[in-house]
């Protein structure tokens, strides 16, 4: 906790200086404040962010002033009319309509997000719409996450707690509600970066045996943190008693965890998801755990979102299924509003961003 706010700490400070308003708005003011650059916020997004926007005088906004229910599709391609900036979440679809409706004048995107499937990137770069995004700030908090969900899926908590509320904790019994311990076991990861690894440093005071992980390529540098050894895609699968999966979605791993996957893992195996729903071919995840071929899995991101309560992955006791939390804390969304604020006041002032996207 320290560290997140020592980092928004950080965030506030690298906001541009505000416009000196004392003594109120007189109509020289009002003007120059008229020729502002326009943004629209899709969100009503954590205050820290808003906080920077409005104290730095750069810009005149307007939001979408909910957090409960996204901005409804067609007032949003009414809003984005002939904008500078947009400030959006991962729930919003920027794609080639949404542009068309903006117009020329749109230079700058900022996501509050880390992940980026929901943007064209192809016509971002196609019209020179730089982006920013907000990775790295929500390490600590979705690596936390994805720790408590491995433990209350293998330790079968979310079961138990079910017993003990509706009658079901009888006498004790020797094997009732046995789960998978961490204590000499192999964690697999796929997909290695900062996540992967605040994951690994977490997991490894538990004695876990070893880690391993695959990539695209190995990525040496990252796995000497945690001492991970580089393996193929087959022998993650084969080896692993934890896999956690962390790489973003992409063409190339849109349901790259499917029944190929599960086919090779042991029965024993823990599956657990936070990066993308799309990275999972959930058919395929409901055959392994409701036969059985392996023993649980843990999901944070689905695809739809929300995941119909019909589906049938919620009618599975060995499946524990969370409404994308892993970034909910407190410090960290704030450090992400605080990021996507300053990232798009730098874009729209052609100053480099702290974290922008190479398109």
């Amino acid at each position: 906790m320290w560290c997140s706010r020592m980092a928004l700490r950080r965030l506030q400070q690298v906001a541009v200086t505000p416009l000196n308003m004392a003594g109120g708005l007189t109509s020289k003011v009002q003007r120059e404040m008229s020729t502002l650059p326009r943004v629209y916020i899709t969100r009503q997004i954590p205050p820290e962010g808003l906080k920077i926007l409005r104290e730095s005088g750069q810009v005149q906004f307007e939001l979408w002033d909910s957090d409960d229910v996204p901005v409804p599709r067609k007032e949003l391609l009414q809003k984005v009319k002939g904008v500078d900036g947009l400030v959006c979440v991962l729930t919003e679809k920027i794609d080639t309509e949404l542009l068309d409706a903006a117009g020329p004048n749109l230079k700058v995107l900022s996501t509050m997000s880390v992940g980026f499937d929901h943007l064209s990137l192809e016509e971002l770069k196609k019209r020179g719409i730089r982006v920013g995004y907000t990775p790295d700030v929500l390490t600590d908090s979705v690596a936390e996450l994805t720790v408590a969900l491995l433990l209350t899926t293998s330790r079968r908590l979310i079961e138990a707690t079910h017993e003990a509320k509706t009658g079901g904790w009888g006498t004790w019994r020797t094997l009732w509600l046995c789960g998978h311990e961490l204590a000499g076991s192999t964690v697999g990861i796929l997909g290695l970066g900062r996540i992967g690894v605040a994951i690994a440093e977490r997991l490894a005071p538990f004695k876990v045996k070893k880690f391993i992980y695959a990539d695209v390529a190995p990525r040496p540098e990252l796995a000497s943190v945690i001492n991970a050894e580089y393996v193929s895609f087959d022998e993650l699968a084969k080896q692993s008693d934890f896999l956690s999966v962390c790489c973003a979605l992409t063409p190339e791993t849109k349901e790259i965890c499917n029944k190929d996957l599960f086919s090779k893992m042991k029965n024993t195996s823990i599956f657990i998801n936070t990066s993308r729903g799309g990275v999972v071919n959930q058919e395929d995840l409901y055959e392994a755990l409701s036969t059985g071929q392996i023993a649980g899995a843990g999901l944070d991101v689905t695809v739809p979102e929300p995941l119909p309560t019909s589906h049938p992955l919620f009618t599975l006791k060995n499946c524990v299924i969370l409404p994308h939390i892993a970034s909910a804390s407190y410090a960290t969304r704030n450090n992400m509003s605080a990021l996507a604020a300053n990232n798009l006041l730098l874009g729209l002032r052609g100053e480099p961003m702290i974290k922008e996207l190479k398109l």
